[in-house]
This record gives C-alpha cells, sequence and structure tokens, in this order.
C-alpha cells in the first residue's frame, strides 16, 4: 500500500519531538496530503492543516512520542488506520521506530507498506459499551489496601473466584506490557488468544490463564463497594459490587506498520537484560 495521505500525531512536548516532525515534514512534503492533530498544529504553526483525530480519515499515521501516543491515537480514530510510531519514550514496545532510524523507514514506506493486524478487546459494564482495548483492561480497587472479591466466567463455565488486588485482561499485544509486570506469560501476537492475569491474588492456586480469542470472558464483581476498569492507561470507569463486566475479541483490529524487527527481537532488545 503506498499512501496519499498521512496524519501526524505527536506529543509536541519536547524540542526533539517538534524537531522530529519538522524533519518527517521535510522529507514527505510534496509526496502526500499531510494533517496534523490540533495540538500538534498549534506547536509547529500549522493550524491550517489541523484535524481532529477521529476526523483523520488517511492512509497512513504518524505519530511521534511514546506507547501512549499510539494507544490515545487508536482510541481516537474513529475506523482503523495503520500507525507507524517514531520512539521518544522509554521503552516503548508499540513505537517500533527509533529517532536515528526514522528518516530510512519513512523513506521506504513512502513507496509502499504492509499492515499488521492486532487483536483488541471489547469491553462492556452491564452492557454500556467501552472503548475497546489495545493493550489491556485492569479492573483495580479504587481504593489502597482493600481486596476484590470477582468471579470469572468463560463462554459460562466458572474459571475461579478469586480475592486479590485486581484483575488485568490483556491482548497478546499487551502480553509484553502491564500483564507480563504482573507475571503473565508474553504471547506472540500472531497467537489468537487473551491473557488473564490475577493481581496479587489471595490464593496458591490463582495463576495466569490464555484463553481462546473467540471467548466470552465475564467478570462479576462480588466485593467492594467500588473498583475502577482502566482501559489502556487512557481511558478509567467505576465499577461497583453486583456489575457484570464483559470481554469480547473486537470487529475492528489494531492496524500497524510492519517494519523489519521481528517480534522475538523486540523482546529481546527491550525486554532482556
Amino acid at each position: 500500500m503506498k499512501p496519499k495521505t498521512v496524519g501526524i500525531i505527536s506529543r509536541c512536548d519536547t524540542t526533539d519531538a517538534i524537531e522530529i516532525v519538522e524533519n518527517i515534514m521535510k522529507q514527505i512534503q510534496g509526496k502526500v496530503e499531510v494533517v496534523f492533530d490540533p495540538r500538534s498544529a498549534t506547536e509547529l504553526g500549522m493550524l491550517k492543516c489541523s484535524i481532529p483525530v477521529d476526523k483523520m480519515h488517511v492512509d497512513l499515521i504518524i505519530t511521534v512520542g511514546g506507547d501512549g501516543t499510539i494507544l490515545r491515537a487508536i482510541q481516537l480514530l474513529s475506523k482503523p488506520t495503520p500507525i507507524l510510531g517514531i520512539n521518544i519514550g522509554e521503552v516503548g514496545f508499540l513505537v517500533e521506530v527509533p529517532p536515528e532510524k526514522a528518516e530510512a523507514v519513512i523513506s521506504e514506506i513512502m513507496e509502499g507498506f504492509e499492515v499488521d493486524s492486532r487483536a483488541r478487546l471489547d469491553i462492556s459494564v452491564n452492557g454500556e459499551k467501552l472503548p475497546p482495548a489495545t493493550n489491556e483492561a485492569a479492573i483495580i480497587t479504587s481504593r489502597p489496601a482493600k481486596i476484590l472479591q470477582f468471579q470469572i466466567i468463560i463462554d459460562e463455565n466458572e474459571l475461579d473466584t478469586i480475592r486479590a488486588d485486581g484483575l488485568i485482561l490483556a491482548t497478546p499485544t499487551g502480553s509484553t506490557a502491564y500483564a507480563m509486570s504482573a507475571g503473565g506469560p508474553i504471547v506472540d501476537p500472531k497467537v489468537d488468544a487473551f491473557v488473564i492475569v490475577p493481581l496479587a491474588p489471595f490464593k496458591l492456586s490463582a495463576r495466569p490463564w490464555v484463553v481462546p480469542a473467540n471467548s466470552e470472558i465475564v467478570v462479576k464483581l462480588l466485593r467492594l463497594k467500588e473498583a475502577t476498569i482502566v482501559i489502556d492507561g487512557q481511558y478509567s470507569k467505576v465499577v461497583k459490587k453486583g456489575d457484570v463486566i464483559q470481554f469480547t475479541k473486537s470487529k475492528e483490529p489494531a492496524l500497524f506498520v510492519k517494519t523489519r524487527d521481528s517480534f522475538y527481537s523486540k523482546v529481546r532488545g527491550k525486554l532482556v537484560i
């Protein structure tokens, strides 16, 4: 696929970010139509090219920032759009390209690129639909030092009833994020499955689970008046005792530009010390 329109979304809160965006503009200006999110357009003096992210109907999104920049963009986009991330964050697992390689990679993708499709989680609370999760949804206590009790049901079969600080439900893409830090497995994004990871469970037999992606996962809160569900670190909603939280595979995936680095080389390079 050769892009004709490109959207640029940047943190634009550092000199480095602004410099990278300016260099990208020099490289692609005149080759494609370019639009910016309002914040970036303001910082760069490009207000005439400003457009809200949910109105960006483009062939390609280039983000300059960290994983959070990509996750915010995916939540705001009105339809799945291929994303290429330039990393100015710290570890950055979704952002594929370090600044020193940006020019070469962008030069290549201007001539065409392939797309990597990643599964997301659809989430609802008592039937109310929430934003989908690209990385994970975490159910955590709203008040410190309080413990949750919840029942996990997979396709109408009880998996477990657990007392714990919380619960993470992650996609394969998110298996290298919060879920991994909590003791969950690393899952290749090509595996069609989701990960369930209890947070500090008060039960020796409580362990992470990997379940088929076509499963219907239901979590019922059995104890504590109030908890919070946090989606990709970008969206949160208070949930209460008796609430039913449902998770299913989203029909709309997250799309990323394929690069030459394999998933395993990224794990070795970014997560292995």
